[in-house]
């Protein structure tokens, strides 16, 4: 069984997540959130906006639910990603949010990685942890025989984790390696092809900066 990892503070549960803080659910360190999307990018850029600009709620209801700014299907939708993204914003500081809404794709996509990482110990984990390792014995790919081995794995870290029906899992697994792609850690999600993600200088002095050491070794994990 592999070893687990340090903690971050979680946020006080029953609020939304407190600028500088990890979302973690009260009753345990994993949670099944990341289902709702992958990095979704352009999205984030418009919700590190919003929450730039410090939009009120009326504000917040107008420009998600009614003029519809991240061109979700319907409002449910609309409302479902954009408190997943505010959630994982919220874990960072607006010096990360300049980055998402300011930046270049490369700054942006690895800026919007860490809020990521630090709002899911599911994804953290599977990085420090499984990515991590398959870099060190030199693999190919990876399997998505790895995600299934590495829930069960979580398990013993986490023994109130959920007992998660097999469509939430594939749905976790797909969302992670859609990030992972995404961020430059495997080609693609078809051949899961393994290659060394360089992370933005920028992103890294921001979480030096601010001390933001599991995040960090997370996403550092291929250089």
């Amino acid at each position: 069984m592999m070893t687990a990892r340090p903690d971050i503070a979680p946020a006080t549960p029953g609020s939304p997540p407190r600028v500088g803080t990890a979302c973690s659910d009260a009753a345990g360190r994993y949670r099944a959130d990341i289902t709702a999307g992958s990095l979704k990018i352009a999205e984030s850029r418009v919700i590190a906006d919003l929450l730039l600009r410090a939009v009120d709620e009326a504000g917040w209801k107008q420009a998600i639910t009614k003029d519809n700014v991240l061109k979700a299907r319907n409002p449910a939708t609309a409302i479902r990603l954009a408190r997943l993204i505010r959630q994982r914003l919220e874990t960072t500081s607006p010096e990360l949010w300049r980055m998402v809404c300011d930046g270049t794709v490369v700054v942006a996509t690895h800026a919007v990685l860490a809020a990521a990482v630090k709002h899911s110990y599911l994804l953290g984990d599977f990085l420090d942890l499984v990515v991590r390792d398959q870099y060190r014995r030199f693999a190919k790919a990876l399997t998505k025989k790895l995600w299934c081995d590495y829930l069960e794995d979580c398990r013993g870290r986490d023994p109130q984790m959920p007992q998660w029906q097999e469509s939430t899992t594939r749905r976790m697994g797909s969302s992670v390696f859609q990030m992972l792609a995404q961020a430059g850690y495997i080609k693609d999600t078809r051949t899961m092809l393994l290659q060394r993600a360089h992370i933005i200088a920028e992103v890294i002095g921001y979480l030096e900066r601010n001390h933001e050491d599991y995040v960090l070794r997370c996403i550092t994990v291929g250089t």
